[in-house]
């Protein structure tokens, strides 16, 4: 099972999972760049769906679910980025769905309220052999743990 897994955000992490292990990831930088309007960002996610959907078919997409966001421009990115992912997997038939941020972090670490240290190292630590640059993409790889584990998989 081909799982894409997205971290929304300006720094927007993605990992590429077949049958609960990483084949690709990584973070997609979404941050607006200098004489670029302001739905560049998501044009610019859009080309990234693409390349992943090129690649090979996917069976699902599971990004994270956001509640509450400290900012006002935060929560603006997050709902675009959200609703280019929705409107594109729509597009493509592709099922899709949102992993609340607790239920990613009781996964990773058994602690729904983990930081972004301890999201990092639980991912270091599960996949030693993947090169982790930051706390997005740690966090894409365990939603795309989560999503399998979710569509009744076993590890």
């Amino acid at each position: 099972m081909k799982i894409l897994a997205i971290d929304p955000g300006s720094k927007c992490g993605y990992a590429v999972m077949l049958d609960g292990e990483p084949i690709a990831s990584g973070v997609w930088d979404l941050s607006a760049r200098r004489h670029e309007g302001g739905g560049m960002r998501f044009l610019r996610l859009r080309t990234y769906l693409d390349s992943v959907r090129f690649a090979g078919q996917l069976d699902a997409v599971f990004y994270e679910e956001v509640r509450r966001h400290l900012g006002t421009d935060a929560a603006h990115i997050y709902g675009g980025t959200v609703a280019m992912i929705s409107a594109w997997c729509e597009e493509q038939r592709i099922p899709y769905q949102g992993i609340p941020v607790g239920t990613i972090k009781k996964t990773a670490t058994g602690k729904g309220n983990s930081n972004k240290d301890a999201m990092m190292a639980s991912a270091i630590k599960r996949w030693p052999s993947q090169y982790i640059r930051d706390d997005n993409q740690a966090d894409a790889l365990w939603i795309g743990y989560y999503g399998w584990l979710s569509l009744g998989t076993t590890p």
